[in-house]
């Protein structure tokens, strides 16, 4: 060996992770090493160039920046980069650049890749930026994007337009002009008496014919929905979408800071599901909302494409669908005419939960008014359902094979009925009514007099919590869909159906997370619906080991990322999505990971079996 090899060699010695290496593995590496020098300012590493070598710092230092040209991070001598692309895609993920003259070693990926699978130490120390390589697989996406860590605060640019009351439309709309704004806050006997926007001065003024002198307070939307200034970016825009709304105040110590808009929502982030929600709620027939297929995929595929996390993708998605539903419902009330008795209109399982992916079916039901009388009413609400139900799946989510719909009369009761239907499943678990339970105990009002379901909600936390055989019943059904692992941690291939050698990740990972996840919120009188809410509260409750909510949360961020990726790749393909993946497409790094996560699910489920000793003839 040279003597310039034997000094790289003792150099490597020093440092991790290079001084896990054998002897043999540290011969391997000197061997093949390249020795590069980059003058300060020098680009090394471009976004999504092919990631060729792996980068260990001799001198200098270099910046390490995010895709949007944020820095990410600043290393020095023995500072290490250039792995996320070598294990993820072989695509650059963090661009770099020399921050002084720096001397790299540049480690071949081929030998990159034979160390990291032959040194477990090594490997792990690679991995493991963030105490685990789960914990950094599955942060990735909610680090990387600004929707999820940016606080409203940063879209303010400027003061809201606030006038008094009784200003005229003309006068606020002159001013409106001067200070180019496109809504103004309405002030009376309190500081935010309501809101008017450009869309209100179209539809209410000119539209109608009002005269220009008629006050702001007789066309305000009184009490506006507000967000305040430390909420996530994110949070305003899913806000945005499930209210229909456009502008919102922002509210700091109680004062009005400023307002957002979606179109600074959109400089901000573009987000195609904001396109689509405004689509759905402007167009004229169930026909026309048929066609949005295509524009809901696209959506989906660029929100991956940007980097969302599951939790947002499946918050935009549930958005998204709820929309539909409640412009079908809005269409259906304007063919049928007025409902004969207030109703609710309910949506179930992953859409409910906010986990809604674009492989999905419809679930849902009606809640009436206790005065509804089935033989007056009845026909209307059968009607209704199948006005809804059969624009639903003309828009893509496809009828319920378990005909859990509101067309089934079943599934349309009083809310009366409902509190009696549920006491029932609680107190007299049969196997029928746990599948039910699966479904039914994530319910949301979507349409209509909602406070039945958030009545509804409350009922079923209180009743629930203090049932022991029930959420034992509910436990042992939650046990009943099994990770794909083996005995030796090796992944265990679906062998029904039609294919083989695939592993489905809703059927074997995301749906036993979700269940296990809703005993323990049941248990703890959470009225949280989503998994991640969920988890918040059962973490609150203590009843988990130290770091297992957590743990939990990031096995159920990595299965639905897996699972939401093959889905984009395969709508980016022009084939038709399913949840079902190949092992073998992964690559090395995305399979570790995934059996990590795939082996907190099982120590969950073992948990579960023995916090409510599940029972037998359930």
């Amino acid at each position: 060996m040279q003597a310039e090899q034997l000094e790289i060699m003792g150099f490597m010695q020093q440092h991790a992770p290079l001084s896990f290496l054998t002897d043999e593995q540290m011969n391997l590496l000197v061997n093949h090493i390249e020795i590069s020098y980059y003058k300060a300012g020098t680009p090394i590493l471009n976004f999504e160039a092919p990631a060729q070598y792996w980068f260990f710092i001799r001198s200098g230092a270099v910046e390490v920046f995010r895709r949007n040209g944020e820095l990410y991070n600043r290393l020095s001598e023995a500072g290490y980069f250039g792995e996320f692309g070598l294990i993820r895609g072989n695509k650059v993920r963090f661009p770099v650049k020399a921050l002084e003259d720096t001397l790299c070693y540049l480690i071949p990926a081929p030998i990159f890749n034979t160390l990291f699978e032959n040194n477990e130490a090594f490997a792990d120390y690679v991995e493991v930026e963030d105490h685990t390589r789960l914990k950094q697989a599955a942060s990735k996406n909610t680090d990387n994007h600004h929707l999820f860590t940016a606080n409203v605060e940063a879209l303010v640019s400027r003061p809201a337009l606030q006038l008094p009351a009784h200003t005229t439309v003309q006068q606020a709309a002159s001013k409106m002009v001067t200070e180019n704004q496109t809504a103004v806050l309405v002030q009376g006997d309190t500081p935010l008496l309501g809101i008017v926007t450009d869309q209100d001065f179209r539809d209410k003024v000119v539209a109608k014919g009002l005269a220009y002198d008629t006050p702001l307070e007789h066309i305000m939307s009184a009490a506006p929905i507000t967000v305040q200034h430390n909420q996530l970016v994110f949070e305003a825009m899913m806000l945005m979408l499930r209210q229909h709304v456009q502008h919102l105040p922002v509210i700091k110590k109680g004062e009005v800071l400023g307002m957002v808009s979606q179109t600074d929502l959109v400089k901000y982030q573009s987000r195609n599901s904001l396109f689509v929600v405004n689509q759905i709620f402007n167009a004229q027939s169930a026909q026309e909302l048929a066609g949005m297929k295509q524009e809901v995929r696209d959506s989906y595929v660029r929100m991956i494409q940007e980097d969302a996390n599951s939790r947002m993708v499946g918050t935009a998605m549930a958005a998204i669908g709820r929309s539909f539903k409640q412009k079908l419902l809005e269409l259906a009330e304007q063919e049928l005419g007025k409902p004969p008795v207030p109703y609710c209109f309910l949506a179930l399982g992953s859409m409910a939960r906010e986990e809604q992916l674009i492989v999905t079916d419809q679930d849902n039901g009606l809640i009436l008014a206790d005065h509804y009388q089935e033989s007056e009413h009845g026909p209307y609400f059968e009607r209704l359902a199948k006005f809804v139900c059969d624009g639903l799946d003309a828009c893509g989510y496809t009828y319920c094979t378990g005909d859990i719909m509101a067309t089934n009369p079943t599934w349309r009761k009083t809310l009366s009925q409902w509190k009696a239907q549920f006491a029932n499943w609680i107190e007299q678990p049969t196997p029928e009514g746990l599948l039910n339970s699966n479904i039914f105990f994530d319910l949301d009002g979507v349409w209509g007099q909602t406070d039945l379901a958030k009545q509804l909600n409350q009922f079923i936390a209180h009743k629930a919590k203090s049932a022991k055989v029930f959420l034992a019943c509910m436990s042992r059904n939650a046990l009943l869909r099994t990770p794909p692992l083996g005995f030796f941690k090796d992944f265990v291939m679906e062998t029904d159906g039609s294919q083989t050698d695939i592993i489905n990740m809703k059927r074997r990972g995301t749906a036993p997370l979700a269940d296990l996840i809703r005993v323990h919120a049941l248990a703890v009188g959470s009225q949280a619906r989503n998994s991640f809410a969920r988890l918040d509260d059962i973490d609150k409750a203590n009843i988990l080991a130290p770091g297992q909510a957590h743990n939990i949360r990031d096995a159920m961020e990595l299965i639905a990322m897996v699972r939401i990726r093959r889905q984009a790749d395969m709508l980016h393909q022009g084939q038709e999505p399913n949840n079902n993946i190949d092992p073998k497409t992964l690559s090395d790094f995305e399979r570790r990971t995934l059996k990590d996560a795939f082996q907190i699910l099982s120590d969950a489920q073992k948990f579960l079996k023995f916090r409510y000793h599940t029972v037998r003839g359930a």
